[in-house]
């Protein structure tokens, strides 16, 4: 008998969900968009969404022959409350999740558990994903912000708040422009798309339009690049050297650069790490992509069951 879980992840604009077995098996994926403007429209499209991978999991071969129904946790922004059954802290988006107990709301016997996406990520990639087999790494998801998360000696690192792992928010450069939790020039700040016009002199407006300069030789470009890089070289040294990790995974819209990140920014980090008897820690790409939260959610209720 094998049990089966579902893994909900919810963004800023799009609701990713999975339905996977205790031994990682995919039984089905699927990523569904939603309005931002209507109050708590995700919350009736995750409570849809749930029925319908419960109902479609069901009727797949590998998912005999359980007969109970698959446990279900929930991966969103914000901080975690401490019985991990709500989001407890989400300023100024997705009104409503503050305080939202999904096992109450999705109308479930078992409880949901809930956890921070960047968290969530960073478990999903431990489970199946880049980070297997490591017990101490560091991740990092670079896209419109930066999110962060750690292991640490086998441990998902929470902390007393759930703040723990808030990566992007480390301060870079003292005098420079506070970031959205008031952190002055933040890593997120260096190389998050919420601030690509701002570096660019309003030059471009996604960080994908950058790269694509830099890639063909725009002089302007490559300079703005390789500072964003270089930034993000000196906050992951700084990682290592806080938290000694095996490896540093890096996903998020941005990883998706392939080579214009990781060429450059292996370079940079050669030339500055810490490198007690020649280790160094490994630099990898994320293996499970925008679904990495949602097998972290489905990953942690199976653990919970």
């Amino acid at each position: 008998m094998s049990a089966c879980a579902i893994g909900i992840d919810l963004g800023g604009t799009n609701i990713k969900g999975v339905a996977v077995t205790e031994e990682g098996n995919t039984l089905l994926q699927t990523n569904l968009g939603f309005e931002t403007g209507a109050r708590m429209v995700w919350a009736d499209k995750i409570r849809g969404l749930v029925r319908e991978i419960q109902c479609q999991a069901a009727t797949k071969p590998s998912a005999a022959p359980s007969t109970s129904s698959p446990t279900i946790g929930v991966s969103a922004p914000g901080l975690a409350a401490p019985d991990r059954r709500s989001i407890s802290h989400m300023p100024s988006r997705l009104q409503g999740l503050e305080g939202l107990n999904w096992t109450e709301f999705l109308g479930v016997v078992r409880p949901v558990p809930v956890l921070n996406d960047a968290q969530a990520a960073l478990q999903g990639e431990c489970w199946i994903g880049a980070a297997r087999g490591f017990q101490n790494v560091v991740m990092l998801t670079l896209g419109t912000g930066v999110g962060g998360a750690a292991m640490v000696d086998g441990r998902l690192l929470r902390g007393h708040l759930g703040r723990a792992g808030h990566l992007g928010h480390t301060c870079l450069d003292p005098q420079g422009t506070p970031d959205v939790t008031g952190t002055p020039g933040s890593l997120e700040n260096a190389i998050g798309n919420c601030t690509i016009k701002s570096r660019t002199h309003g030059r471009f407006h996604s960080t994908h339009d950058l790269v694509e300069a830099y890639r063909s030789g725009d002089t302007e470009a490559t300079a703005i690049w390789l500072k964003s890089v270089r930034e993000l070289a000196c906050a992951i040294v700084s990682f290592i050297n806080i938290l000694d990790p095996e490896a540093i995974i890096i996903g998020g819209g941005i990883a998706r650069s392939g080579d214009a990140l990781f060429e450059p920014l292996q370079r940079y980090v050669d030339d500055i790490e810490w490198r007690p008897s020649g280790h160094c820690a490994k630099i990898l790409p994320a293996q499970l992509g925008e679904y990495a939260g949602a097998y972290g959610a489905a990953c942690t209720a199976l653990a919970a069951a």
